[in-house]
């Protein structure tokens, strides 16, 4: 049995110290993100917002708002609805009232072309955008007035085919909110900023900001080919790499709004991701393992607390994901959050291993209240 716990804590230990050097590259990355030349001018294109509305968000006009102070020269807002009677209508037609100078538009998207709902909007209010480039984005998130200036202006790099950005959750105020909100600002976007600096670059999109041209929606099959596709914002970005574009990731930061989750509605979101992550992405899936570390690190001192090598590696773990937290979460992100909830690192992380494990069985996800399979990316409806 003593053997047993030495087995175990020696490879926790070692999962540990594999995290700590990850997160040692997330602050790499962070920094290299950093020191990148800022974009605030030059190539402006007029582009066309897309907006696909169902229901409504915490912070829903504050977000539209922000779109419409932009400090951009020409563009148009359009938001793409199913329901004639969405409750967010009001909230455009608020919009349309407060900003009558700005050109904002509502498309009727009745057809149902696919499982995915949103890509199903965006596919029909597609061809009702006046200008080449367009750029898609959730409808809860909230933008600085330099938002479409930065990233548009990666368009005058050579063979740009997309611009994403990094985002950070404003969390509600729920426990499971604040947890997930930490997880985007300390692991998930570091890993973004690692990928940024890997052989071949940044190969998804993030939905917080997906800015392309109509034309290679063109080249790589259009939105209708991703209207049963859970994971469209990556498949947009790997598609566009794919097809010999560069995906570039702007100096920009968004702001995305969570909900009050309860803890069921948490578990579904985190695994509604880890299966589609298990589903399209193998390697990065299984290389989740060592974002886990704090988790890591307790266990191997529980497994062998009188061994200084076990307290050596949580010592060792906590510095480099703290660190790492506040260099991704405060120094890129700008997060106020982040040094606040640093306390709930532990339990993110314990949270995050036991989805990753319970992600392992079954390929059935929840969205929106409906239960789907996940193959190959796509959706089934059970």
């Amino acid at each position: 049995m003593h053997l047993a716990l030495t087995v175990v804590a020696a490879v926790c230990a070692l999962l540990a110290l594999a995290g700590a050097a990850y997160f040692g590259l997330c602050i790499w990355a962070a920094r290299r993100f950093l020191a990148k030349n800022k974009t605030s001018g030059g190539f402006a294109p007029p582009v066309s917002l897309l907006k696909s509305l169902k229901g409504l968000d915490p912070h829903m006009y504050e977000a539209f708002r922000s779109h419409c102070l932009q400090d951009y020269g020409e563009f148009e807002l359009l938001f793409g609805v199913s329901d004639p009677n969405d409750p967010a209508l009001e909230l455009v037609a608020r919009l349309q009232r407060e900003f009558p100078q700005r050109a904002v538009r509502v498309v009727a998207c009745p057809t149902s072309l696919g499982l995915n709902g949103k890509v199903s909007t965006l596919a029909q209010m597609l061809p009702q955008a006046r200008y080449e480039h367009i750029l898609i984005n959730d409808s809860d998130i909230v933008a600085s007035p330099d938002y479409l200036r930065r990233v548009m202006s990666e368009f005058a790099g050579e063979d740009v085919g997309m611009v994403t950005t990094l985002y950070r959750g404003l969390a509600g105020k729920t426990l499971p909110s604040k947890i997930e909100a930490l997880g985007l600002s300390t692991d998930f976007m570091g890993g973004v900023l690692v990928a940024r600096e890997m052989e071949g670059g940044v190969r998804f999109a993030l939905g917080a900001t997906i800015a392309t041209t109509k034309s290679v929606l063109r080249e790589i099959g259009g939105l209708e080919a991703l209207v049963d596709h859970l994971g469209d914002d990556y498949e947009l970005g790997a598609r566009t790499a794919a097809a010999g574009y560069k995906v570039e990731l702007a100096d920009a930061v968004v702001e995305t709004a969570l909900p009050d989750y309860t803890w069921g509605e948490f578990w579904a979101h985190q695994m509604r991701w880890a299966r589609n992550v298990k589903d399209r992405r193998r390697t990065q899936y299984f290389g989740l393992v060592v974002t886990f570390s704090l988790a890591w690190g307790i266990l191997a001192v529980l497994a062998a607390p009188g061994a200084w090598w076990t307290w050596a590696a949580l010592t060792i773990v906590a510095f480099f994901r703290i660190s790492a937290a506040v260099a991704v979460g405060r120094g890129v992100l700008d997060d106020p959050s982040v040094l606040r909830d640093l306390w709930l690192l532990p339990l993110r992380d314990f949270a995050a291993l036991a989805v990753w494990l319970a992600s392992f069985v079954g390929n059935e996800i929840e969205w929106r209240g409906l239960k789907f399979r996940v193959r190959d990316g796509k959706l089934e409806q059970v």
